[in-house]
């Protein structure tokens, strides 16, 4: 009986294993945590099929996986600099935003000090709640279970597919980008990239700057990419303290702060990479040799695999006529989706409240139980309708860490509480029916 188990093991389950062993050096052996997080990958990965060149981060290093919880802290983004011997050399770069790749060696780093909480290779079939012993049973695809008395899910974000589309080698998500590339056979000479947000700008720049030879279509329903808002007073809405004020917020406001806002993080586009992709195009039109298409005010109607290209059938909306593209590879950036604990708990999945088809989740991220003998199960992510947009992002995985950490603390006293009371109910019923006893005789 562990007393967590998590599921998946990406930067919001790593901000939590370090905030359980942070917990656990400065408490009791009593009250230590005894966590395992489960990862289907043989390693630690953060989003590789995404790891192109010259693309960065789009938050400040500072949001790393502790330093709003402790600045001091030894697995700060500070300290991995200092640790690989390169705190100078990123002092000189002048900037808060490393690149992707260089975060994803961070967090591999920090992975790496707290692998013992973790087993890799254990990909998670379903889960259930056990009401005699109140605990989450969670089941590998090897057939072994595993219980434990709470449970953090934390899979990650879904690909989303227009529907319709059917991957194929020659048929992709953005989440797929390197790996597709690497197992292609034919030279890229045409490439169709739909969607406008910041994965769909990133895919288009290096597919062009990839092959001289190769020419790539971007094709979006918008007059052209629209800049992230990433201006100061609106980058509020991804402070920690504004996580109470979204909680808090009726359903309606919620859903307008979302409207107001969405173009921090949903369809938009650095306003660097905007500009870049711009200049591209001009030049290009400048010496007559176009390999960067902006297809805008249009939408892919259809598309046919035949044996040697990917017939592409793309609609200008404001003439209505469609033109068919040849294209060695179709790219769609079509985002992402946020898992489904429901997916996950099957039929048991009604021992916990939903609003509407969402799940219903407390201000320390627990899936609101609707049967009091529900252990808990925390929601490490995928949480925008309940806890704001900063919910899917890096942004307050470190806060967030050590908020489930206190709650799971508080939970376990608590039931502590509860089965002494228990315990002395016990034991006085059997004393009041040994006097009721007595007196019979």
């Amino acid at each position: 009986m562990y007393d967590l188990i998590g599921v998946g093991f990406g930067p919001a389950n790593l901000a939590l294993a370090i905030a359980i062993d942070d917990h656990n050096r400065h408490c009791p052996d009593e009250e230590r945590i005894e966590a395992l997080f489960l990862e289907r990958s043989q390693h630690f990965a953060w989003h590789p099929g995404m790891l192109l060149p010259h693309t960065t981060m789009q938050i400040s290093f500072l949001k790393d996986l502790v330093s709003f919880r402790d600045v001091t802290h030894p697995l700060s983004f500070l300290s991995y600099l200092q640790h690989r011997g390169r705190l100078d050399h990123f002092v000189n770069k002048q900037t808060f935003f490393p690149s992707r790749a260089e975060f994803s060696d961070y967090l591999g780093w920090a992975a790496d000090q707290v692998s013992e909480q973790v087993r890799y290779g254990a990909e998670v079939q379903a889960a259930r709640v056990d009401p005699e012993d109140r605990s989450v049973v969670v089941e590998l695809a090897d057939g072994e279970q595993l219980h434990a008395r709470a449970a953090v899910l934390a899979p990650g974000l879904q690909p989303r597919l227009p529907e319709g589309v059917s991957l194929s080698d020659r048929v992709i998500h953005t989440s797929q980008t390197v790996h597709a590339l690497q197992r292609l056979t034919r030279p890229v000479r045409t490439a169709v990239v739909v969607g406008a947000g910041q994965s769909a700008a990133e895919v288009v720049r290096f597919l062009h700057e990839r092959d001289t030879g190769t020419t790539v279509h971007s094709v979006f329903a918008k007059v052209g990419y629209t800049p992230a808002d990433d201006s100061p007073f609106v980058n509020r809405i991804f402070d920690p303290d504004m996580v109470d004020r979204w909680h808090g917020a009726p359903e309606d406001v919620r859903r307008r702060l979302f409207d107001y806002h969405r173009g921090t993080n949903y369809s938009a586009v650095d306003p660097e990479l905007v500009e870049a992709l711009y200049d591209v195009e001009y030049e290009e039109r400048v010496s007559g040799h176009r390999r960067l298409f902006m297809d805008s005010c249009s939408e892919v109607v259809a598309y046919r695999e035949t044996s040697e290209a990917v017939e592409v059938d793309v609609r200008d909306l404001t003439t209505g006529e469609t033109t068919t593209l040849e294209a060695d590879l179709v790219v769609f950036a079509s985002g992402y989706r946020p898992a489904d604990p429901a997916e996950l708990f099957g039929p048991d999945a009604r021992w916990y409240r939903h609003e509407g088809t969402a799940p219903a989740v407390a201000r320390d991220y627990q899936w609101i139980p609707a049967d009091e003998s529900a252990p808990p199960v925390y929601l490490n992510g995928g949480v925008e309708h309940t806890h704001g947009l900063s919910s899917s992002l890096l942004s307050n995985l470190a806060v967030r860490g050590g908020e489930i950490v206190d709650s799971v603390v508080a939970a376990r006293a608590a039931q502590s509480v509860a089965d002494a009371v228990d315990a002395v109910d016990a034991v006085d019923a059997v004393d009041a029916a040994g006097a009721v006893g007595s007196g019979a005789h």
